[in-house]
């Protein structure tokens, strides 16, 4: 179940329990509601006291609060919460069983019932005959799985309610990543605001502007305005996203800073399809990049370094690349970089924001050795619900 599902279903719910709450203060007789109001109000009930600690992801602490509500909620025997390696929680008689369940849970992302001969039970007075095991999924991954331990063989009944019992625990562990997601892309965009422009390249930027003031004013006014330009691109306020046509004007600026500095070591090679030109990209994806390979691939290399950004069209997607033939890194050193301005500039930032905007799918790929430059590729979507331009901005 989706996220978006999720909430629909958890809308649905919160008018059901208005409608009953409605319906019990309407009651002016001893008998508050019908049998199948008090059923609903039960069952609401118990399923709110699993919700919140699932909603905090699947961990052994979080499965010990929600499996009695669970338990409730689905009857039988026992009930009981499953990693794919291990017992997070289990309510009631069976646990001895867990070999078995944890077995048939192995390379299957399927529903699995287990009767009495599946379960190779030596102890003659256990009164398990049979166990269904569901997994529980966020997406592509699955987390681990859902138990239902009967003292009958498996009925399609108890099958069906396991499976609806486990697709709204699945909805709550969909509920906790996309809130790890939110805090994710929040300290993304806080790491982007302070990673904003380096003040290395300020003070390059401004020493380099100097030198020209007295032997080519000219070329210095011009350069202040890019200066300027790029600033205020740089700390603009409006939205988080951009089209990578603005982002690569950005760019431009950048660089044409950065020859005034480095002069003829420094070589560009910008090869661009129109047709991906609006294409909406995280706002400051590709000047960190650049930045990167000019500092930390460049910078140390002596004579002619080259930095190569391409953006193709690959029907539904968009492929960007920025390469330097620098200095090249130890990928393992890039491991360790995270967010270590000195080592790498901006890679974790714009890897978390890519992530957190197109998915999982969509994050930064690197490919670096020591001597042989650095290739930092990105795919991006070119249509992603949610991201679109409004007056001429990207939000």
């Amino acid at each position: 179940m989706s996220p978006t599902a999720g909430a629909v279903a958890a809308v649905v719910l919160v008018a059901v329990l208005l409608g009953v709450a409605l319906v019990l203060r309407s009651r002016k007789r001893r008998v508050i509601a019908t049998p199948t109001q008090r059923a609903t109000y039960q069952v609401l009930h118990v399923a709110s006291l699993a919700a919140p600690p699932l909603r905090s992801g699947l961990t052994e602490a979080t499965a010990g609060k929600a499996i009695r509500p669970l338990h409730q909620l689905l009857g039988g025997a026992a009930v009981g919460l499953v990693a794919p390696d291990r017992v997070l929680a289990w309510d009631g008689p069976g646990e001895h069983h867990a070999p078995a369940v944890l077995k048939a849970l192995e390379g299957t992302g399927r529903v699995v019932a287990l009767h009495a001969d599946d379960l190779l039970c030596d102890l003659l007075e256990c009164p398990v005959r049979g166990a269904v095991v569901v997994p529980l999924s966020t997406g592509e991954d699955m987390a681990g799985a859902l138990v239902a331990i009967v003292d009958t063989d498996p009925v399609p009944g108890l099958v069906r309610a396991a499976v609806e019992t486990a697709d709204w625990v699945s909805a709550q562990l969909a509920f906790a990543e996309l809130d790890v997601s939110r805090e994710r892309l929040a300290e993304a965009q806080l790491r982007a605001l302070r990673a904003q422009i380096s003040p290395h390249f300020i003070y390059n930027a401004l020493s380099a502007i100097s030198a020209l003031v007295r032997t080519d004013p000219d070329r210095a006014r011009e350069l202040i305005e890019e200066f300027a330009e790029f600033v205020r691109y740089s700390v603009r306020a409006h939205g988080e996203y951009t089209t990578l046509a603005e982002e690569l004007r950005s760019i431009d600026r950048y660089l044409l800073i950065e020859r005034a500095r480095f002069g003829e070591r420094l070589q560009v090679r910008l090869q661009v399809a129109p047709e991906v030109l609006p294409v909406v990209v995280p706002y400051l994806c590709l000047q960190p990049l650049v930045e990167n390979a000019v500092q930390h691939g460049l910078a140390g290399k002596a004579g002619t370094g080259t930095v190569s950004i391409i953006a193709s069209d690959a029907g539904s997607e968009c492929l960007i690349s920025v390469e330097d033939d620098g200095v090249g890194m130890d990928p393992d050193q890039l491991k360790r970089t995270d967010d270590n301005r000195s080592a790498h500039v901006g890679l974790t930032n714009v890897d978390d924001r890519l992530r957190s905007v197109f998915g999982p799918g969509c994050g930064l790929v690197v490919e670096t050795a020591p001597g042989a430059g650095t290739k930092v590729s990105m795919r991006v979507p070119k249509f992603q619900p949610g991201v679109r331009v409004v007056s001429g901005w990207a939000s």
